[in-house]
């Protein structure tokens, strides 16, 4: 039947005409995900000064070609029948989520960043989401995949495939080799003087800082941690004397420059204003993100030793409970990132559960509480201790919510917002800067009247202790100044904004007597530079632990103690 047999034959052409090769694949994947997938790389780079005019426009061209290149050799590498539709399709979805975060906060990935969105809880994640979000995942992966799963792959042995991937590999980088030996001056000026650029190149720096990440964890020794300050002990007190009180309120994304206290213009500390508090006004941060602030903080090793140090160590808390005293450790955040695993703790909690009930407005439905919660009944949380570490002195920890973005109006409470008209929405770029810096200035003015209810409870507390206060943000925020938003760059590269933080102190007259602290001593010291290493040391001797670990020259109050 000559008709049925021209039939089949056609049938069979067309059908060998619509296979590719997985190589194939590869460059097409590269090519999509080099062009829009790194959409804000291109966006950056095309507003820079650097690469103003044609000639910085071409090298802009020239960069992106590279990036494709170096993509497409990674991607051939991945260029098997089985395995490249898998493999592809993560790369797309790995990259659409990445040029959302990128364009629209405009951070950058690191293995900090990576360990932060790891830690992050789903309240946290759920302000992130968003329609922007969903149209670039539908954009740049979608789109891309329903194409992708249509095409029949063309089948070679094992080793022919394995030639024709090593020699795409060879070409891919030859012609990336050659297109940089074109512009070799710019190209080197760019890596030097812009290293953030290099941390926005999708996914390739995702998975980098991932492959970074799995090596750091491996280096760290397994098993218990390592005990530190094993002599530490209790100073002794004169007979009649009240134990230490100490409050610690671990701020959440407050920068130094939006607080009233330290010379901004706006009204955020209207309560604290009127109180007896000192504000120090240069403060440096250990990290740029909480899950690099925080077990920094509570570290004896200060920033600098604790960045190349990949020991598990214990923390203040551990040495503060060793001494004897009553530690505890209240949570409105995403968790304490190990810093309270061995002493007691508890979270905020819903007033909707009955084991811990909360007064109405303090939690939403959704289960996120304010900043008062952690509040509330806090003399029954220190009756619930161990009453003979209470009369030895207690050190208490609030982990706030404070101004966590990028849905900053949720942090606040409808009564508590005297800027108006704020962004009501986590894409921040879509509001007009005014009302972001409203919304962020809310928050300050919250934990503004937090930490001012915080004092009021403590001044209650001086018939029975000598109270103090210590408020220190983990770090600071971006409000979209150079077109940056949020927190997390590295900490090399990140603006003040984000290292500059608050630190506020509550000194009342009896613990400053008790404590033998001068109090001009302490006011003239507002402008003096500190940072997050002197966190540890100052609350061990505002607690009255004495250990061969502590430095005065750290201690932010020990300069001003008289008599040692």
């Amino acid at each position: 039947m000559p008709f049925s047999d021209s039939s089949t034959s056609r049938s069979r052409q067309a059908g060998a005409a619509r296979t590719r090769s997985p190589l194939t694949l590869a460059w097409l994947a590269a090519l999509w995900i080099g062009v829009l997938g790194n959409w804000p790389l291109w966006q950056r780079m095309s507003g820079m000064p650097d690469y103003a005019g044609p000639s910085g426009q071409l090298f802009v061209v020239v960069f992106a070609g590279i990036v494709i290149l170096v993509l497409a050799a990674c991607f051939s590498l991945l260029a098997w029948r089985v395995a490249v539709k898998p493999l592809l399709t993560l790369m797309l979805l790995l990259t659409a989520p990445l040029a959302y975060f990128i364009g629209s906060y405009g951070v950058v990935i690191d293995s900090a960043m990576i360990t932060n969105a790891l830690q992050t809880d789903v309240r946290e994640t759920r302000d992130l989401m968003g329609w922007g979000l969903a149209a670039h995942v539908a954009v740049i992966a979608l789109l891309p995949l329903l194409w992708l799963w249509r095409q029949r792959l063309t089948d070679r042995r094992w080793y022919q495939r394995l030639g024709w991937n090593l020699a795409s590999v060879a070409l891919a980088l030859a012609l990336g080799v050659g297109l940089a030996a074109t512009r070799t001056a710019e190209l080197a000026s760019t890596l030097r003087n812009h290293k953030v650029l290099t941390k926005m190149v999708s996914p390739i720096n995702a998975i980098w800082a991932s492959a970074a990440l799995v090596v750091q964890k491996q280096k760290k020794p397994k098993g218990p941690p390592e005990i530190v300050a094993a002599d530490a002990t209790l100073t002794p007190r004169p007979d009649g004397a009240r134990p230490p009180l100490v409050l610690l309120v671990v701020g959440e994304t407050a920068r130094s420059e939006n607080f009233q206290l330290n010379g901004y213009g706006r009204p955020t500390n209207p309560e604290l204003s009127g109180k007896p508090v000192l504000s120090y006004r240069e403060v440096a941060s250990c990290g740029t993100s909480t899950a690099a602030s925080l077990p920094c903080m509570f570290s004896q090793l200060g920033r600098e030793a604790y960045v190349d140090h990949p020991g598990n160590q214990e923390t203040l808390l551990d040495v503060l409970q060793r001494a004897g005293l009553a530690v505890l450790w209240l949570d409105n955040q995403s968790g304490c990132k190990g810093i309270c695993d061995r002493v007691p703790n508890a979270q905020a909690i819903n007033p909707a559960r009955a084991d811990h009930p909360l007064p109405a407005g303090l939690c939403r439905p959704d289960g996120e509480c304010l900043d008062e919660a952690m509040l509330h009944d806090l003399d029954a949380r220190i009756a619930a201790l161990d009453p003979q570490r209470v009369a030895r002195g207690v050190v208490l920890v609030l982990h706030q919510m404070g101004s966590h973005g990028p849905a900053y109006y949720l942090r606040t409470p409808a009564e508590r917002k005297p800027f108006q008209p704020e962004c009501r929405s986590n894409a921040l770029q879509q509001c007009p800067l005014e009302e972001v810096r409203n919304a962020y200035d809310n928050t300050i003015a919250y934990t503004d009247h937090v930490l001012a209810k915080a004092i009021d409870w403590l001044g209650t507390q001086q018939s029975r202790f000598d109270p103090s206060l210590l408020y220190v943000s983990d770090h600071g925020e971006s409000l979209g100044e150079n077109n940056l938003f949020l927190h997390g760059m590295p900490y090399a590269l990140a603006p003040k904004q984000q290292k500059h933080v608050p630190l506020i102190l509550w000194l009342p007259a009896q613990t400053r007597q008790s404590q033998r602290l001068d109090e001009a001593c302490l006011t003239q010291r507002r402008d003096t530079p500190m940072s997050h290493d002197g966190l540890y040391h100052t609350v061990l001797s505002l607690s009255g632990v004495q250990t061969s670990v502590y430095r005065k020259d750290w201690d932010w109050v020990g300069a001003c103690r008289r008599g040692g």
